[in-house]
């Protein structure tokens, strides 16, 4: 492979959006291939006065703004995608930052080890989880808890490699990409006997019922989360269908089984079209098809052995699925309030039912522990996610409103999934906020890291 080299001719001016696909903005896009032309890159925007500054971007899944900074520079980081090292024994692997989960799953899932984080795509690359300080669903806390170390390139102190016991790895993990561009991490995986889960499904009647039966049992499984249908009301607000699993052994399967256990080769079924109409998920067509949901899923099934691509990324068999809301896009909104705040859940469910909020993907999970980045999203408590279209009536009142009760009950909003959060709100959720501000302008000072995130949120500020 020859090292592409990066010289004033080598970027694209592209129009990025998140993938809510909402706010487009411009930027001049590189993509290197080595750390030492990141390097290049970083010293350059911070040599140059008046700019509007660089920052990385991985596959593009943040939602929001966060990997995107109009009228500046956006580093692509895809092509940094080599496996450097890998320890089969004790199950540790050295990658560049554009490895992506899939990647990572085709590579070592036959090998018997896993990604110890899994989000709900596999489309995200490791400096994405990094910057985002990625969750999964209960146990293993957030993605850089397995990162061992990790080297980024800083504006002031070029390429720095730092371990978790380093204030910048955690200033870095969560920082939306505002303390440099990562470009390496060594990753600790989880064994993983084969490339299934055995999944147990149930119905609960309504969201109390639902958190009282995750509150009881989650304790058997690694993974648990539930599907929530925010359109229902009354005896049925938050009726949910609850899935957890734990991974399949391989003396799970016949001797015949045992040999393909491990494969992983996933690959989507359906693509959207690239134009689709507006408002074609509305109140009507997602009640429709949340009674569906609900009705199809079964009361109380054991034991059911799924692919880790059905359990975990069922939305990835669908190509380009956030196209279906639309030219206009989606919001997603994702909060975090502690245990024994489960009324606001109520409460957020309450205003959802009422306002008929067309969202047909909103999923409950339980956090254990706090993330340990400075802006990391995960606290223990109960953590709801949920996508509704960008042009819906009075989203802008009733998303506000439900930070509102967000805030007073002592939670946050993550940064990742946000595109319209209020400035003003961030201190309050984030207490760390100054902290990092201090870390991050040292390693930056003249502010050559920027997105269009970090303007409209006057993080750096």
């Amino acid at each position: 492979m020859t090292t592409r080299i990066v010289t004033d001719d080598a970027a694209s001016s592209e129009e990025l959006t998140g993938w809510g696909r909402t706010a487009p903005t411009r930027a001049e896009v590189w993509e290197p291939r080595r750390t030492s032309d990141v390097l290049r890159l970083v010293e350059r925007a911070a040599q140059t006065s008046g700019g509007r500054g660089i920052v990385a971007r991985g596959l593009g899944r943040s939602y929001g703004d966060a990997a995107q900074n109009g009228g500046g520079e956006v580093v692509r980081c895809t092509q940094l995608d080599r496996i450097l090292d890998l320890d089969v024994v004790n199950g540790t692997c050295t990658v560049e930052a554009g490895v992506s989960m899939e990647m990572l799953m085709r590579t070592f899932l036959p090998l018997g080890w896993c990604p110890m984080v899994l989000p709900g795509t596999r489309h995200v690359t490791v400096g994405g989880a990094i910057a985002s300080d990625i969750h999964g669903k209960f146990r293993h806390g957030s993605f850089a808890d397995s990162v061992k170390q990790m080297t980024l390139v800083t504006p002031e102190c070029g390429a720095l490699t730092v371990e978790p016991d380093s204030d910048v790895f955690w200033a870095t993990a969560g920082g939306m990409g505002l303390t440099g561009i990562v470009t390496e991490a060594t990753l600790q995986l989880q064994p993983a006997d084969t490339a299934y889960i055995v999944v147990d499904t149930e119905r609960a009647a309504d969201v109390d019922d639902c958190m009282s039966r995750m509150l009881d049992g989650d304790h058997r499984y690694r993974y648990s989360v539930a599907w929530i249908d925010c359109l229902a009301g009354g005896k049925r607000l938050g009726r949910s269908v609850l899935t957890r699993g734990n991974h399949a052994l391989l003396a799970d399967f016949t001797a015949a089984r045992r040999a393909t256990a491990r494969q992983f080769s996933p690959r989507p079924l359906l693509s959207v079209p690239r134009w689709m109409p507006n408002g074609l998920l509305n109140p009507i067509s997602t009640r429709a098809f949340n009674e569906l949901w609900f009705r199809k899923s079964p009361r109380n099934r054991r034991g059911d052995v799924q692919t880790i691509t059905t359990f975990f990324h069922p939305l990835d068999a669908v190509l380009d699925w956030n196209r279906i809301y639309g030219s206009r896009g989606f919001v997603q909104y994702q909060f975090v309030v502690p245990y024994g705040a489960e009324a606001v859940v109520r409460k957020v469910l309450e205003r959802l039912s009422a306002q008929q909020c067309a969202s047909f993907l909103a999923v409950l999970k339980r956090f254990e522990h706090d993330s340990r980045g400075l802006l990391g999203f995960p606290a223990p408590g109960w953590t709801l996610a949920l996508d509704v279209p960008a042009s819906g009536p009075q989203v802008s009142a009733l998303l506000d409103g439900l930070d509102s009760l967000v805030v007073e009950a002592g939670g946050r909003v993550y940064l990742t999934k946000d595109s319209r959060l209020r400035p003003e709100l961030v201190p309050a959720m984030y207490p760390q906020l100054d902290r990092w501000r201090e870390i991050r302008s040292a390693l930056d000072p003249r502010h050559a890291l920027s997105s269009d995130m970090d303007r409209r949120l006057h993080l750096t500020a």
